[in-house]
């Protein structure tokens, strides 16, 4: 399974969006937002929603 180029949360086969970029790159995003946040040239490690999921997902791992 791919990652999101912006959030790195799993893409399942047959969902989200795939962008190839001008030099052949296949970017892979799991939702529109993702790919709207990255195409803005947005940080991921200051996107709020991000690090709340990566707290929140730790946090079950513990």
């Amino acid at each position: 399974m791919a990652k999101c180029n912006f959030c790195n949360s799993i893409v399942k086969q047959g969902r989200g969006k795939t962008l190839v970029a001008r030099d052949g790159r296949a970017l892979k995003f799991c939702s529109s937002k993702c790919e709207k946040n990255f195409l803005l040239g947005r940080n991921p490690k200051r996107v709020n929603w991000i690090r709340k999921a990566k707290k929140k997902k730790a946090e079950e791992k513990e």
